[in-house]
């Protein structure tokens, strides 16, 4: 993708780090309120992928008192090469506590709209899709005033457990494609581009709102980046977030280029051209930013 301005780069032994702009300074948060949503999080032993993730905007959404909220557990068996979560093939058995207390923690908080996701559990015969009913069920039976959003898995492809979720009724159902169709392989884990966007149809066709999210800076083009958003167009995505990928550790994939601000401008208006309804698009985007505004809209 063209850059509106040179980005410097330097070299670590036989890699060349591409230095972070000035544009993506993060603000961390430093209100009462931040305290509250940590202290809330802490007492109830609950993960977020704020935390887990390095998200960028914890500091901004913790001290509006919103979070999001990962269930499953700590550790993902998949590792895909971008994300920070832990990874392992054996993780510990699922909590029977943790959809109540992600509900009670919802009550506490106050939240109007609550965003919920997991890590992959590929080790459970279902894949962890009757936790994530009852995770949903217990919101609803303690704050069913609360809008729910949920980021699912693809669970392994198996479509009659995304419609578990479907029968749930949450308010917006998301799925993210992660990157472009050619990088997916050298991205994702074990996830399929093609697998992705049969998960999403299936939420489309369903009625309620399907919602993707991809990140850049991963050597993908700005052609590859709209053949996507045909793709999932194409298959009934009506919400979409595009954000900048970070880096979370030298382990990770490095970024190959910083976007510049203008350019997330550009493939948001393109992209509602297009035809979907909703983008956030911006470096410090994320798949839960400004979540509550996708319902009003």
């Amino acid at each position: 993708m063209m850059q509106e301005e040179p980005i410097t780069q330097k070299k670590t032994g036989n890699v060349v780090r591409v230095r972070k702009p000035e544009w993506l300074k993060i603000r961390l948060g430093d209100n009462s309120t931040f305290t509250d949503t940590k202290h809330t999080i802490e007492h109830h032993g609950l993960n977020t992928i704020c935390h887990s993730g390095r998200c960028p905007n914890q500091g901004e959404c913790w001290s509006a008192g919103t979070a999001t909220f990962m269930i499953g557990g700590a550790v993902c068996t998949r590792a895909c090469r971008f994300c920070n979560t832990l990874s392992g093939k054996a993780p510990a058995p699922l909590d029977p506590l943790e959809p109540m207390k992600v509900a009670q923690s919802i009550k506490k908080m106050g939240l109007k709209h609550a965003v919920i996701t997991s890590v992959d559990r590929d080790d459970l015969e279902d894949y962890g899709a009757g936790h994530w009913v009852r995770t949903i069920e217990a919101i609803r039976r303690t704050t069913p005033e609360v809008t729910i959003e949920v980021l699912i898995p693809d669970f392994n492809g198996r479509l009659d457990y995304v419609d578990q979720i479907i029968a749930c009724q949450p308010k917006i159902i998301s799925h993210n494609l992660e990157t472009v169709r050619r990088l997916t392989p050298s991205v994702r884990h074990v996830a399929t581009y093609e697998q992705s966007l049969s998960v999403l149809e299936r939420i489309a066709q369903s009625g309620i709102p399907a919602k993707t999210g991809i990140m850049l800076g991963l050597g993908e083009t700005e052609e590859e980046v709209l053949e996507l958003i045909d793709d999932a167009h194409a298959v009934g995505v009506s919400i979409m977030t595009i954000g900048q990928y970070l880096q979370p550790t030298r382990r990770h994939l490095p970024v190959v280029e910083y976007i510049h601000p203008k350019q997330f401008a550009r493939l948001r208006t393109l992209g509602l051209e297009k035809g979907l309804r909703h983008i956030e698009s911006g470096p410090l985007v994320r798949s839960s930013y400004h979540a509550e505004r996708h319902v009003l809209d």
